[in-house]
Formats: structure tokens, sequence, C-alpha cells
């Protein structure tokens, strides 16, 4: 899918654009933002975003901490790896390549949704070694559960349809449907945050690597593994998400040692653009934790 986001035009004006650089690393071109001194604090988005998702807690971080945020495989401007590097073991081989070519070894990785089972992935295999993580609304279970099967075929019959990427794109081109669909998610994000996203949803590349990435996706053995995670694990979790049950947290919770929940009331989905400053105190604390004494 040649229709991948552009970055002179679709990022003259990208949120901290100041901070972006590009890195060839794992065998893919990547857009990362590196910011700020201190402890590495890792940001991992979710599917179908990218690092404009963190475009208010960044600066709210950066005093503290040194911050990495890539945009993801195959999402915003980085390249689209072979499916093999959308496999969820692929990417956290990709996102290690990266870090291992910036020379950053984070203390406290940080994953929204799909995001976080990225870096629960990556702290498994031992590609990381924080000494916490945190999953802000994580995608740590699968798609509808018993139906988790069917949902994953479905997404690799529609990515087999070089028309669906760019149908979607189509639908997004009105600003409209891009409100609608991040207002699905229970969260009420400014009209910055929805032309950002809608800006992204209208690149045909862009949703297919989302797709691409659902299609490949297998959560049961990061479910598997679990047991065996050995740094802290915060389950941060909006308590009005309708995209991911609140309850799943505490299914999470339940097999990972040193897990425990942390909810926010009245946020959804994307709490971490409803309200950054709440978000940034509860990383802050882990990362800095003589700050809670302060």
């Amino acid at each position: 899918m040649s229709d991948r986001p552009h970055w002179p035009s679709d990022g003259r004006d990208w949120p901290n654009r100041a901070h972006s650089r590009f890195v060839r690393a794992g065998g893919i071109e990547w857009h990362v933002q590196v910011a700020g001194q201190g402890p590495v604090l890792l940001l991992l988005h979710g599917t179908a975003a990218a690092t404009h998702s963190w475009r208010d807690l960044l600066p709210l971080l950066t005093p503290h901490a040194t911050v990495v945020a890539p945009d993801l495989p195959g999402h915003g401007f980085t390249g689209l790896p072979a499916d093999i590097g959308l496999t969820l073991p692929g990417m956290a081989r990709l996102v290690d390549a990266l870090l291992t070519t910036l020379g950053l070894t984070p203390e406290v990785a940080v994953g929204h949704s799909a995001g976080a089972a990225v870096a629960l992935r990556m702290a498994l295999d031992g590609r990381i070694a924080p000494r916490a993580v945190v999953s802000l609304n994580g995608a740590l279970t699968p798609l509808g559960e018993e139906h988790a099967a069917f949902f994953t075929r479905a997404a690799r019959m529609l990515v087999g349809l070089p028309f669906v990427p760019r149908l979607f794109a189509w639908r997004a081109a009105d600003r409209a449907v891009a409100e609608r669909l991040l207002r699905d998610t229970g969260s009420r994000i400014d009209a910055r945050g929805v032309d950002l996203y809608a800006r992204l949803f209208r690149r045909a590349g862009h949703l297919s690597g989302a797709l691409r990435m659902m299609a490949n996706w297998d959560l049961k053995p990061l479910l598997r593994d679990l047991p065996r995670l050995a740094p802290d694990l915060l389950l941060v979790v909006g308590a009005n998400d309708r995209s991911i049950a609140p309850e799943k947290a505490q299914r999470v919770a339940a097999i990972a040692p040193h897990a425990r929940i942390e909810r926010l009331p009245g946020l959804g989905h994307l709490a971490h653009e409803e309200r950054p400053d709440l978000v940034a105190a509860i990383l802050l604390r882990l990362l800095q934790p003589e700050m809670a004494e302060t």
C-alpha cells in the first residue's frame, strides 16, 4: 500500500515535531520522538494511532525523563514491515532494534491499548528490563474472547482485499466519521486531536498497517506467559472505556505477579489524551518515587 502518511505534508505541524527524527532499525525506517533528560520512559501507542496521541503528555514528562515515543511499525510515519514484523513477537523485536540503535534502555515502559501488549511482550522476552510496565487501557485479552479466531480470520480476509483500506480511508475523509469513531471509545478529545486522527485515517497505507497488525495478532501466548512477568505491572483503567471492558483488567491482575489496578473515573479509552495531567502524575510517581512524597 503506497498511500502512506507523508511527512512534508501530513507532518507539517505534527505535535512535538521539534523532537522528531527518522532512524533506520530492524530493516525499516522509523519515525520516533526523543525528548527530555533523565531516566528513560518508553511510550508505545495503540492500534491505528501514532505519536500524536502523546501530544500533551510528552511535554509534561520531559522535564523529568528522557521520553522515547515511536510510531509503531506500519503506523504513522514508520515504514510497513513484512507480516512477521506485525505479529506481537515481531513488533517487540522491531521496537527492541530501534531502542538498540538509539542506545536507550527504558526504566519504565508504557503502552496504550495494543501498545501495552508490545511492552509486556518485550519484558517477557527479555528485550527490556524495566522497573515497571504501565498498561493504559491495555488490549491484553483476545478480541471477542471465544470468537477471537473468527475476528482474526476476518481481519486477514479484509487485508487480502486491496480496496478495503481505501474504502475505510474514503469514509474517514469525512471528519465527522473520525469524530464519531473516537467518541465511541468513551473519550472526548479536543478538536486538534480529532483532526490529527482524521489526517491519518485518510491515508489508506496507515489503515492497512493497522488492519495487517490485527490480522497477525495473537494474545493467547501473552496471557500464558504473564505469570512469569518480572517487573511491576500497573493497569491504568478508564472507568468509561467503551473499547475494552474495564473489568478485563481484573483478569490480567489475577494472573500477573506484582500487578495492581488504578481506575480513572469518568475517562474513556483515550484517557491519556483527555487528562494528560493525571496520567503524567501516575507515570512520574513510578519513575521518580520520591516525587510522591513532595
